[in-house]
């Protein structure tokens, strides 16, 4: 008689079965949630800069180049071309003011003047004529009013004693009425020549007062005409030091050529060339500092010139306190120029990953495992130093700051 046999549910195979499943399932689980599956790279640690993190005071500024300058420099041009007579104060002397520097002479300049002069000295005798001419006739006008009023006066005088003997029929009325009309004709001229000397009075003042303007202006030409051969001394406008070309007697020297410059020692300023991309920045009032024999000396921008050279503008930098004492003209000063105020930042020195990353991101040191790993930041302001971390780190962290040409687009370096 057959038996059923009872097959068996959990047979070895099946064990094993199940078994691989759930190891490759929970293999494959902790592969996704846990395993770090990014790329890797090892790297020398003595190799790279790995910079801390830190929170510190942040100050903006860029390093520029200034030439040392005196304060004030008044240059020497030729007012009037010429040809070099006699030289007297020679380059790099101490002058004071007013001290003959070098004269000029200039023929045709003299014979210019010479002709100026006697033209203004004819016009100046012209107006002394016009101004004599309009005396004599206001003398001539004021000696017919004095003809006319006298007899008028003595017509008067007669016709009043006509008048009365005529009341008493002691002369003719004929010669009463000549008598008469006599007078009133001398009454009628002396009014008309009265009337006559207040309007030419009137104009004689307005002509006058123009002749006296008119002969006021040509001595001051005059006077400027003379002053033209006085251009040809050239003399020190103030105290201080003389700089020249090479100046020689028989030297032809052209109008408005500069011959030279002189210079306020004592004080300084500095001449500093900024690159244009700084020009919206840059304003009156901001600081700068440099080192020299080993102190630190402070500047302030005191002017501005904004017209762009070669990519550069420049800007004047005065001292805020008395200049070095072996300070000289011409040197060169490496000048620390501060573009804000300063405020307390989050920041990381500067380094060649910035070339590569943009600033973008950097690889954040974990020493616990020994790894560096790729994290996205923001930075914002910078100076020759330190950039300003505006997000992705805090302080204490560790960063890659040397150059990440060689990591190529590997997310994790591990640090051997």
């Amino acid at each position: 008689m057959d038996r059923k046999i009872e097959k068996k549910t959990w047979t070895a195979k099946r064990i094993i079965t199940i078994t691989a499943i759930a190891a490759f399932a929970g293999l494959s689980i902790y592969a996704f949630w846990f395993m770090d599956v990014r790329s890797t790279l090892n790297v020398e640690r003595d190799k790279i800069t790995i910079s801390e993190v830190h929170e510190d005071t942040f100050q903006e500024f860029i390093q520029v180049t200034g030439a040392v300058q005196p304060i004030q420099t008044i240059y020497l041009d030729a007012i009037e071309g010429g040809v070099v007579q006699q030289v007297f104060l020679e380059s790099g002397t101490m002058i004071q003011e007013g001290d003959t520097i070098l004269t000029l002479t200039n023929s045709s300049l003299q014979l210019q003047v010479m002709q100026q002069t006697s033209g203004l000295y004819d016009q100046i005798n012209n107006v002394r004529n016009s101004r004599l001419n309009l005396e004599q006739n206001t003398l001539r006008l004021q000696e017919q009013l004095a003809n006319a009023k006298s007899q008028m006066e003595i017509l008067k005088a007669q016709y009043d004693r006509q008048q009365t003997l005529m009341e008493r029929d002691l002369i003719s009325e004929e010669e009463f009425q000549t008598t008469r009309e006599n007078y009133e004709y001398q009454t009628r001229r002396y009014e008309l020549t009265y009337e006559s000397y207040k309007k030419d009075s009137v104009q004689t003042i307005t002509q006058m007062q123009q002749l006296n303007n008119s002969e006021q202006r040509m001595y001051q030409n005059l006077e400027a005409v003379q002053q033209i051969l006085d251009n040809l001394a050239v003399t020190a406008p103030i105290e201080g030091q003389l700089s020249t070309i090479e100046l020689n007697q028989g030297q032809s020297i052209s109008s408005g050529e500069r011959i030279g410059q002189v210079d306020i020692l004592g004080s300084y300023k500095v001449r500093v060339a900024i690159d244009e991309y700084h020009l919206s920045r840059i304003v009156q009032g901001l600081n700068g500092s440099f080192t020299f024999d080993g102190q630190t000396h402070q500047l302030v921008i005191t002017k501005i010139y904004p017209v762009i050279n070669n990519g550069q503008f420049e800007v004047d930098m005065e001292f805020v306190s008395e200049a070095p004492q072996n300070l000289r003209r011409g040197q060169t000063l490496r000048i620390r120029l501060e573009l804000g105020e300063s405020a307390s930042a989050i920041q990381i020195p500067r380094g060649g990953f910035y070339q590569t990353t943009g600033g973008n991101w950097v690889f954040v040191v974990n020493e616990e495992d020994g790894r560096a790993y790729r994290r996205d930041i923001r930075l914002g302001r910078q100076n020759p130093e330190y950039f300003e971390v505006q997000f992705g780190l805090e302080p204490g962290e560790k960063v890659i700051t040397s150059s990440y040409d060689t990591f190529g687009d590997n997310e994790v370096l591990v640090l051997e």
